[in-house]
């Protein structure tokens, strides 16, 4: 699908994810359907995804750790996958440097780093090492809450 100039101001406007149709609609001199149709269009090719994200300093007992992953495989794609099922993880990326891919992760009282570590990752095959930068504060960092 094409990213044009009026669905990155759609876009832009969906920032707050609150904002109505008709709002944007007015804002970009279109019509209110045209607005509807282009989102729902963007949500259907995965493009965009409105969602609820929060301050995860703001929730007690909640964490963010980093975790970088170097592999024994070069299969990145198929492992990032895998990764990204995993219970706490926010986000998986592949990676250029000393790691093959970077999480973020979700800890909180109860899943912390050893449980993580011994429930989640340990069933993965083909980990040669990971290494966890504890995220003491952030900034502009909003999360969708993804722990059970």
């Amino acid at each position: 699908m094409h990213i044009d100039k009026i669905n990155l101001s759609i876009i832009k406007h969906l920032r707050s994810g609150r904002k109505s149709f008709k709002k944007i609609a007015e804002q970009l001199s279109l019509s209110e359907n045209t607005v509807r149709a282009r989102v729902h269009k963007l949500i259907d090719n995965g493009i965009l995804e409105i969602t609820g994200l929060v301050d995860p300093e703001a929730v007690s007992g909640h964490r963010i750790v980093i975790v970088g992953v170097k592999l024994k495989t070069m299969d990145l794609v198929k492992k990032g996958e895998e990764f990204s099922k995993l219970k706490g993880v926010i986000s998986v990326s592949v990676v250029t440097g000393r790691f093959d891919l970077i999480l973020t992760v979700l800890l909180k009282t109860g899943f912390g780093l050893l449980e993580f570590y011994t429930q989640e990752v340990s069933k993965l095959k083909d980990v040669q090492s990971v290494e966890t930068f504890v995220v003491y504060k952030s900034y502009n960092l909003k999360i969708p809450y993804v722990i059970d």
